[in-house]
């Protein structure tokens, strides 16, 4: 294994703020990483408070056990286990969920986890190394077009078609089993590429959300996480993928407002039945700053919304 990667947390203060924390609360951090934004958290609450990680994980963890902060319950699992979690520790409602989404950069960074063309490394890109199938794993039996399908539809990939069909022709000669064979790969059928990026970003991103079913986790939490919000507590999610954002402004957009009744029915505006979340502020970005000291930071968006009083 390499040196300890380091991961610098995107939006901590803004964040934090948005949680609007009460010292005796309980919060929940969908995402722990390294615990960037749980530590924020933790200084935030008072003896009484209660914070509730969440990390599929293994070594993310085994990272969190190292605070030994009795506030802290660690939970090895992915978000979108929140509400089944949440009944096992007992917890019916939290007042805050902090979502940060996308890859901590020890996953980016560690050679192992195979989620970079940057290092030659198995081709793995699971975030729970204890389970489920790996990128190599699926590319020796998925179809042409099951590739095409993932490398489109996940990485908005103009050549998902090329890049598949040469996928299939390498295997033929042996398993495409290392971050540099795909790499490869993609880079020869991939006659044209953004200045800037290397040919294989839109592919490698594209089968890391799919074998770790991250937009599906998302669709999931959001509305398991605002279901367990307490009136006034605070949904807080930093995107940093045009597709996770979209998911979280439409499920935020269409929770703030009445539910869409049929054209033309006699109601009322003031008798139609009131929204479950409403909006907080604009979606905010990191500053110049802050994207100057961590590049990674530069796509990061963050959306706030809170709980009303209106009944799940």
């Amino acid at each position: 294994m390499s040196g300890a990667p380091t991961h610098v947390t995107v939006l901590l203060s803004e964040a934090v703020e948005a949680l609007a924390i009460r010292p005796d609360g309980v919060y929940v951090d969908g995402t722990f990483g390294r615990g960037g934004h749980s530590r924020a958290i933790l200084s935030a609450l008072g003896a009484e408070g209660r914070l509730i990680a969440f990390d599929r994980d293994p070594q993310a963890i085994e990272a969190g056990r190292l605070l030994a902060d009795p506030r802290l319950t660690l939970v090895h699992a992915p978000f979108s286990a929140l509400a089944v979690e949440l009944e096992r520790l007992g917890v019916a409602c939290v007042d805050g969920v902090l979502l940060d989404l996308g890859v901590s950069s020890p996953q980016l960074d560690e050679p192992l986890r195979g989620m970079s063309f940057r290092f030659d490394a198995p081709l793995d890109m699971r975030m729970d190394t204890s389970r489920g199938q790996t990128v190599a794993e699926w590319l020796a039996e998925a179809s042409v077009a099951q590739i095409t399908e993932v490398l489109r539809d996940y990485g908005e990939e103009r050549f998902a078609y090329a890049i598949a069909k040469a996928i299939a022709a390498a295997r033929a000669g042996g398993a495409v089993a290392t971050t540099r064979q795909l790499a490869e790969i993609v880079e020869k059928a991939v006659r044209t590429r953004e200045p800037g990026q290397h040919p294989a970003t839109r592919s490698f991103q594209a089968l890391r959300i799919f074998i770790n079913q991250e937009l599906e986790e998302l669709s999931l939490v959001l509305p398991a996480a605002m279901a367990h919000l307490k009136p006034g507590g605070r949904l807080v999610v930093i995107s940093f993928h045009s597709l996770e954002d979209r998911i979280v402004k439409r499920f935020m957009r269409d929770e703030s407002r009445p539910p869409q009744l049929p054209a033309r029915l006699p109601v009322r505006a003031a008798d139609l039945p009131k929204p479950r979340l409403s909006l907080v502020g604009k979606a905010a970005r990191p500053g110049s700053d802050e994207v100057a000291a961590n590049p990674r930071a530069r796509s990061a968006v963050m959306r706030v919304a809170e709980r009303t009083e209106v009944a799940a």
